[in-house]
């Protein structure tokens, strides 16, 4: 059973940068297309970014492009998010998801989630 666990997350000033950590235990992730959504209160979750199993196709949230990098090391078993630039409306609980399937930012198509971790921009 792949399980997934989320890392990285913290407080940090408007402006600056975190990097996020999917790490996958129980199976091999490189067989996995895994996606990074995110969901603040009182709001809908919203794909933020995902990734092809091979690393060789990736996509953005138009409210992300530019800001945030997503990559994976299949040696590692593991996915990152490397969020620059952070903003105020970046705040929310950040997911990683996977589905042995096509990279996409609709939530609903990914089966294995992890438990999240809290990301806050605040001066």
């Amino acid at each position: 059973q792949l399980q997934l666990v989320e890392s990285g997350g913290g407080l940090v000033q408007p402006g600056g940068s975190l990097r996020l950590a999917c790490a996958a235990s129980g199976v091999t992730l490189d067989h996995y297309a895994v996606g990074w959504f995110r969901q603040a209160p009182g709001k809908e979750r919203e794909g933020v970014s995902c990734i092809s199993h091979s690393g060789g196709s990736t996509s953005y949230a138009a409210a992300v492009n530019g800001r945030f990098t997503i990559s994976r090391d299949n040696a590692k078993n593991t996915v990152y998010l490397q969020m620059n630039s952070l903003k105020p409306e970046d705040t929310a609980i950040y997911f990683c998801a996977a589905v042995w399937g096509m990279a996409t930012l609709k939530s609903n198509f990914y089966n294995y989630w992890g438990q999240g971790t809290q990301v806050t921009v605040s001066s």
